[in-house]
């Protein structure tokens, strides 16, 4: 699964170490990260602070769309 989550200035200094070691995420404008699940827990268990911005299983969904129904 993977989130989405922003650090300030500061705590993105702090928390490249790590994901650089325990993440194949993503880098997004304004210290924007997607990031795997076991990266996020990585940072919160070093104490990082940062704002999930979403998850994947929070994503819209579409199901009960059908092929080539506009959505």
């Amino acid at each position: 699964m993977k989130a989405i989550i922003r650090f300030t200035k500061p705590e993105e200094a702090r928390a490249l170490p790590i994901l650089l070691r325990h993440s194949s995420g993503a880098i997004l404008p304004d210290r924007t990260y997607v990031l795997d699940e076991e990266a996020v827990a990585e940072l919160r268990k070093s104490g990082i602070h940062f704002v999930a911005l979403t998850r994947e299983s929070d994503a819209p969904r579409l199901e009960g769309a059908g092929s080539g129904e506009r959505v």
